[in-house]
């Protein structure tokens, strides 16, 4: 029987755990910063000798009991390609509340939020999640369904960045638009084909609230997102056939955000 690719196991993984409620951390920097959210539910830690000594401080401060596991036969239930350094941490997803308290929460400038339409890839998330934290953004949102969920591989790639940055997952990306549009944000759609560029479109949103849309690699935004935003902009590039992976023109795109 031929091997199931690594992404289909993840995708697995994901909704056993979905089913029964928790998720599985792992690596050092992603269960250290676990163990030190206090909002976290931590149930099971597993470590190996090695990583319980170089986590120590973060343990002895929540008082979790360690499982010292065998690395040859390290016993938490992940991929076997996962690259947990001898570290896993079973806890509960995080509730991070409505999306309209967290749009308009108090910050830095004006508020800025990043929307993922059908954005699958974990990575790309986590990704998205470390330049969001890195560029103030409020808050990482996506729908319930057709999206990455809370995973070890998500929070290994955000290297801390999700026991910080608020992901929230809505029933409805559309609703959530015409939500966040009714209470006075500025809704930039990302779009290779975009009517303006994108310093054009952080120009328009300079002072007001703004939330930048992006779509999943390939498809890009569904057709009733993109005639719910306000400005379709794109990201000029060099050469005839520049792109950019949907993680990075996140962060350009953020970038130029914050610097209007």
């Amino acid at each position: 029987m031929a091997k199931k690719p690594a992404r289909i196991i993840e995708k697995e993984r994901a909704r056993k755990a979905s089913a029964a409620g928790t998720v599985w951390l792992f690596g050092l920097h992603a269960v250290r910063d676990a163990l030190a959210n206090p909002a976290r539910e931590k149930l099971r830690l597993v470590v190996t000798r090695n990583a319980a000594d170089r986590l120590a401080e973060a343990i002895a401060a929540v008082g979790l009991a360690p499982e010292i596991a065998d690395p040859r036969s390290f016993p938490a239930p992940l991929d076997p390609d996962s690259v947990h350094q001898g570290a896993a941490l079973e806890v509960r997803a995080l509730d991070w509340g409505r999306l309209e308290d967290i749009a308009l929460a108090e910050g830095a400038g004006p508020p800025r939020l990043v929307l993922l339409d059908r954005v699958s890839d974990p990575h790309n998330v986590g990704a998205i999640l470390r330049s969001a934290e890195v560029f103030g953004a409020r808050a990482v949102v996506a729908p319930s369904r057709h999206s990455a969920p809370e995973t070890g591989a998500l929070a290994k790639t955000a290297s801390g960045a999700l026991e910080r940055q608020p992901y929230l997952r809505v029933p409805n990306l559309g609703n959530a638009i015409e939500t966040l549009k009714s209470m006075g944000f500025l809704v930039i759609g990302l779009d290779g084909e975009g009517a303006v560029e994108i310093g054009g479109a952080a120009a328009e949103a300079r002072g007001r609230p703004a939330a930048l849309v992006l779509g999943a690699e390939g498809p890009g935004l569904r057709a009733r997102t993109r005639e719910l935003c306000d400005i379709l902009a794109r990201i000029p590039s060099a050469g005839a056939f520049g792109s950019l992976n949907v993680s990075n023109a996140a962060a350009v795109s953020l970038y130029a955000l914050g610097t209007e």
